[in-house]
């Protein structure tokens, strides 16, 4: 009788002993959160953890951040799985700069300077304005203006204010 107690009371501590050493979902949660620190995007991305399988939610710039955010998490101790619900932000696309066409931006360029003799204005075939000459600092403004209003590749600034 004895002997059957003390195999009880053995068992019973060790299955305490292996339930009790079981981490706790919170630690888990914090053990992904520093792994993922790593990870440049790691303020996007959100994480839960029910029965030691950590859940990433959020949105990354980029496929491979996806992909290291979730190498990362089941690297950190405790995780059984990981469940990988980070979405890759869409590109942004960006409208291609328009160029004036060369003969239009020739005429436009005469006629925006037109109005001041001192100033001297080429264009070449790229589509690049150079300005040279002499012009009253409070009239510079507006000949810039005139000019980037054409949208030529480039405008050389090299007129002298006085």
């Amino acid at each position: 009788m004895k002997i059957i107690s003390k195999l009880m009371a053995l068992s019973l501590a060790l299955t305490l002993g292996f339930v009790g050493c079981k981490p706790k979902d919170a630690d888990i949660k914090s053990n992904v959160e520093t792994a993922l620190k790593t990870n440049p995007e790691a303020a996007a991305i959100s994480v839960s953890v029910t029965d030691a399988v950590a859940t990433l939610s959020g949105e990354v710039k980029e496929a491979s951040s996806k992909s290291s955010a979730e190498t990362a998490a089941a690297g950190a101790k405790g995780v059984k799985s990981v469940v990988n619900n980070l979405m890759t932000a869409a590109p942004v696309v960006q409208a291609p700069v328009e160029i004036a066409p060369a003969d239009a931006l020739t005429a436009g360029v005469r006629d925006a300077t037109k109005d001041f003799p001192t100033v001297n204005a080429t264009v070449d075939p790229a589509g690049v304005v150079t300005l040279t000459g002499t012009i009253a600092k409070d009239k510079r403004i507006a000949l810039m203006q005139a000019i980037s209003s054409l949208k030529p590749k480039r405008i050389e600034n090299k007129l002298t204010t006085n």
